[in-house]
């Protein structure tokens, strides 16, 4: 098995919890493996087909962004499964993994509106994909199930890796009496709990990964996917041979995305504030509340 990431893996988020999950096939399934860092486009390109003239089994490109790439490559490597996080194309070499990210965004977006003082709340991204767009979306609408008069401030850092970048849209949000910040930027939302700490005028909500542990003094949570638990999933089954191409959706249901508290502020969050979580979650389990469709467009509750 092979891995593409855009970003560095060393931040602690999107790109770090990929490459955990590619060590646990290579311990759990004993599997030959190899990561590379692509920037471009035509890196995304030349790096597919390396592996799959190599005979790679399983090329993961984690993110959107690498569709196309994998359309163009796939049919010169039949016997190579191309995989993309986030996409939605399917050819008969080609698949995609769908994160129902949503969904414990719509519940970040239920504790921040409960835990803001000033009524104004945000959310920072890298770029403008649309799985971040559908999440800050989604972060919007649980906090103003809540709040209905909530104001909520989106802003992009315009990349994945500049921290301080990060950190100055997080303090500009900050002089806008945004107090609660969901961000989902990898290395550059380093920046973001970084301004909070210093500032100590927000929290923090993080993304991808558990970062509950970075700034445990602001953050109240983390919204995970536990990217270990996917690609165990996949690999098993491309392993067996028994993958069918298709678009893969993981959520709150196959317990790979999910809502983690920081259990060092736990005290700070009311108890009725938990208990609505709690709720909420249970109705996206059993399939009660439905915050997208098949599509991945939003629905109407």
């Amino acid at each position: 098995m092979a891995l593409l990431t855009p970003g560095p893996i060393s931040d602690r988020a999107w790109n770090g919890s990929a490459y955990d999950g590619l060590v646990a096939i290579r311990d759990s399934l004993g599997a030959q493996i190899s990561h590379v860092q692509t920037k471009t486009p035509a890196e995304f390109e030349e790096n597919f087909r390396q592996y799959g003239a190599q005979g790679y089994d399983l090329v993961i490109g984690h993110g959107f962004e690498y569709q196309d790439a994998a359309v163009r490559v796939a049919p010169d490597f039949p016997k190579t499964l191309y995989v993309t996080m986030s996409g939605n194309t399917v050819r008969p070499n080609v698949a995609g993994v769908q994160f129902a990210f949503e969904e414990a965004s719509y519940l970040a977006g239920i504790l921040a509106a409960n835990m803001t003082k000033t009524g104004v709340i945000g959310a920072i991204g890298g770029t403008e994909l649309p799985p971040v767009k559908r999440s800050f979306t989604a972060f919007a609408a649980g906090a103003r199930s809540v709040k209905p008069g909530l104001s909520v401030i989106v802003s992009y850092v315009g990349n994945w890796e500049d921290v301080s970048a990060g950190k100055e849209q997080a303090l500009a949000q900050i002089a806008r009496k945004s107090d609660v910040i969901f961000q989902n930027a990898d290395a550059a939302g380093l920046g973001v709990f970084q301004a909070a700490r210093e500032s100590r005028a927000a929290f923090v909500i993080g993304a991808n990964a558990d970062q509950n542990a970075i700034a445990p003094e602001v953050t109240l949570g983390s919204v995970v996917i536990d990217l270990r638990h996917a690609f165990l999933l996949l690999a098993e089954q491309v392993k067996a041979h028994t993958f069918v191409p298709r678009v893969v959706s993981l959520g709150v249901r196959e317990n790979v995305v999910r809502l983690v508290l920081n259990p060092s502020l736990q005290a700070t969050i009311p108890p009725s504030t938990r208990v609505v979580i709690d709720s909420v979650q249970r109705r996206l389990f059993d399939g009660s509340l439905r915050l997208v469709d098949s599509t991945g467009m939003p629905v109407t509750q």
